[in-house]
């Protein structure tokens, strides 16, 4: 609670943080609107691949053209304003940044970037939870050997979520679930680009008027973000996800500790200690009461009757036995709170969260029967949805992962809503891969995984660098 209080003091000692930012995306730009007004920050860089459109976001969000003129880093160093560039390995290497932000949404970019700044010895905060699911757990084993901090972006809902369990945890409460709510029916698996915007209710005017992406909103619909995300969660805080992955279960905020609790308690959960995504519609269509679709949530557990008491005397909404009660946040604001985390780790070395173990993982799942020679199309496309599954089950059915199933083509059918492997795709020849392959070789062997013999993990690593 002393942030503000901290920044205010760099800025007073005229000892600012030094950023660059790398993507000016949607995330990217809702952090523009707002570093300016932050105490004690100094975007130095600001990287696109099209450098012009993202002098257009910064005029976008009420920047003067005169802030982001300089040409080169020192220039903007030196007079305290801001360079715009298009190569993010140049502004990482140089002497004058000293946190990186990644929100670029590519798996391969963050990769390469987050091993660019252990390189180079610059924190890095991962906005691209992309790059996180498919590999946060030994980058940030790396960025700890380099002596730097990774970090999860405070403003997405991992990061809140994470927030939301420490909370828990730290006041002594057992951890019960946590996760978002989103929009959720069974048919939008197989939503792809061209089907998304009936399912969002978007009409043909609305989106030739917006700015709008279509494979990006689909990838929110068809479960794949929700995935992601519930896999960047697990992988921070030790809860695990359900055998089957996740279930969307419709539930309001106030139906929390009624749904969100063990079967074995008439709840819906698998087990206690489980991540879930609950959806703001019932498996009718019909909208959910008090939906949480913006927000996140966590359920925890009284362990005496003394603290049954307390949760009755003020007033939290409990299940029937008054054991099991929620905590949630409506909202969460991206990259206008973007801020937070820019602050814990430059003035704390405090992530906003990061992996600590290798937990959840998110497999490629066709969409519809898939033929030989196909190519998949990746993250929100027309051919996978992204699939939680434990890590550890990931690992023994060899699962490729929804962030390298792009622009790669199939060897084989493999059936609707059916996960693929390694085995099913051409050779996949990329550092990211290589780098996947790479951690999974390493917490396969924490993990016990023996190997398969023919066809097994070490030979298929081989295959695919």
């Amino acid at each position: 609670m002393n942030l503000h209080r901290l920044l205010a003091q760099r800025a007073t000692a005229k000892r600012p943080l030094r950023l660059a930012l790398i993507g000016a995306g949607k995330f990217g730009s809702m952090f523009l609107a707002q570093a300016s007004r932050m105490p004690g920050i100094h975007l130095v860089a600001v990287v696109d691949l099209a450098p012009q459109h993202a002098r257009e976001r910064l005029a976008h969000v009420g920047w003067n053209a005169e802030r982001f003129a300089a040409p080169a880093i020192a220039d903007a160093a030196k007079h305290g304003t801001t360079c715009v560039l298009d190569d993010p390995l140049a502004a990482i290497a140089s002497s004058e940044v000293e946190i990186v932000i990644d929100a670029t949404g590519s798996p391969a970019a963050g990769i390469r970037h987050a091993l660019a700044c252990c390189t180079h010895g610059k924190h890095i905060i991962m906005v691209n939870v992309e790059a996180d699911a498919l590999a946060g757990p030994l980058l940030v084993r790396r960025a700890a050997q380099a002596g730097i901090v990774y970090s999860l972006a405070y403003g997405d809902q991992p990061a809140l979520i994470c927030e939301l369990v420490d909370w828990a945890r730290a006041a002594g409460f057992e951890v019960i679930a946590a996760g978002k709510g989103t929009k959720y029916l069974p048919a939008y698996h197989e939503s792809t680009p061209d089907t998304v915007w009936g399912h969002y209710g978007f009409t043909p005017e609305m989106v030739a008027q917006g700015d709008f992406n279509a494979q990006m909103f689909n990838s929110f619909l068809d479960g794949t973000k929700s995935a992601i995300e519930m896999a960047a969660v697990a992988n921070a805080t030790g809860l695990t996800p359900s055998p089957q992955g996740l279930n969307f279960p419709p539930c309001s905020i106030d139906e929390l500790p009624h749904v969100l609790r063990p079967r074995s308690a008439g709840g819906v959960l698998h087990h206690a200690g489980q991540v879930e995504v609950i959806s703001s519609l019932d498996r009718e269509g019909r909208e959910v009461p008090r939906d949480l679709r913006w927000g996140v949530y966590v359920t925890f557990a009284a362990n005496s009757d003394y603290v049954r008491r307390c949760f009755r005397e003020y007033g939290l909404v409990t299940d029937d036995s008054g054991t099991y009660a929620g905590m949630y946040r409506p909202y969460h604001l991206i990259g206008l709170e973007l801020g937070i985390s820019v602050a814990a780790v430059g003035l704390r070395r405090e992530p906003t969260g990061a992996p600590t173990a290798f937990r959840g993982d998110v497999v490629a799942t066709a969409k519809r029967d898939l033929k030989p020679d196909e190519r998949l199309d990746g993250e929100g496309g027309f051919t996978v949805y992204g699939q939680l599954m434990p890590a550890a089950d990931s690992l023994a059915r060899e699962g490729l992962p929804i962030g390298l199933a792009n622009d790669v083509k199939l060897t084989r059918p493999v059936a609707q809503h059916q996960p693929l492997t390694w085995q099913d795709v051409t050779a996949i020849r990329s550092d990211a891969a290589q780098f996947r392959r790479e951690m999974e070789a390493v917490f396969s062997k924490e993990a016990g995984v023996r190997e398969k013999g023919p066809g097994s993990a070490s030979e298929h690593r081989n295959a695919h660098y």
